[in-house]
Order: C-alpha cells, then sequence, then structure tokens
C-alpha cells in the first residue's frame, strides 16, 4: 500500500476530528443526545423533538455548502450506478437497525463512552466494510 503524500491532510483531518468530537460532546453535555445519524434521523420522523434535529441536519447540509462559498472545492464523486446505490443505502439501513445505532452514534460517541456495545457494533461495522469492498472488488470484479 502506497501514500498518496499529495492528498495527505494530516492538519486539516486532525482539526475536522477535533470539530466532530467537539459536537458529540456538546450535543450529549448540552442536550443528553448521542449524535448518531440514524437515530437522529429516525427520531425526525417519529419524534416530538425536532427542533435540534433539524438543525443538526441542516448544519450537516449546509457544511459543504460554506466550504464551497469559501472557495473551497468539494468534489462529490459517486462511481456506482443508481440500484447499487438504492441496495447498500438499504443494507445500511438494515445494519444500523440491527446494530442499534450507525457508525457515528457507536463509533464515535459510544466508543468515547467506553461503550462494550459500542466496541462490538464498531468492529462488526468495520469487518463487514472490509468483507464488501472484497467481495465487490475482487470476487465481483466491480
Amino acid at each position: 500500500m502506497m501514500i498518496d503524500w499529495n492528498a495527505f491532510t494530516p492538519w486539516s483531518s486532525l482539526i475536522g476530528g477535533l470539530m466532530i468530537g467537539a459536537a458529540a460532546a456538546s450535543l450529549i453535555l448540552l442536550n443528553g443526545r448521542i449524535a448518531g445519524i440514524s437515530g437522529v434521523l429516525g427520531g425526525l420522523l417519529r419524534s416530538g423533538d425536532r427542533g435540534w434535529r433539524l438543525a443538526f441536519i441542516a448544519g450537516l447540509v449546509a457544511a459543504p455548502v460554506l466550504a464551497r462559498w469559501s472557495g473551497h472545492e468539494v468534489a462529490i464523486r459517486i462511481d456506482a450506478e443508481t440500484g447499487i446505490l438504492i441496495a447498500a443505502g438499504l443494507l445500511v439501513g438494515l445494519g444500523t437497525r440491527y446494530a442499534g445505532g450507525c457508525t457515528s452514534g457507536h463509533g464515535v460517541c459510544g466508543l468515547s463512552r467506553l461503550s462494550p456495545r459500542s466496541l462490538v457494533a464498531t468492529v462488526c461495522f468495520i469487518g463487514a466494510g472490509m468483507l464488501t469492498v472484497y467481495a465487490v472488488r475482487h470476487v465481483l470484479g466491480l
């Protein structure tokens, strides 16, 4: 494996990680809520506390827009057919239901709280991702 040193951005990655950590910590400390995207979206559809959930999602949508307006290139590139994207989305949704949360909820918030359940879920997410990449690239040749 080779590192593309031209695309290696440790400082912006560190700043982004610190911002994600600060946002997740703020949400749990100030609101008592976990910053898991599947829980935020699911609660938006069935919960009465929609204000903070809408603000959270608006921030996710606004961030790349603000980055683009500030002169940063925001390139979105998806190299997959629509059917594959739909199937992948459904499988991810199914996985978050079985795991009781998503990678942001378990991987960022759960691991920082030293949750054994989140550790198992995160290991399963990573393992399933590795197996999927292997199967799609090396077995199916896509």
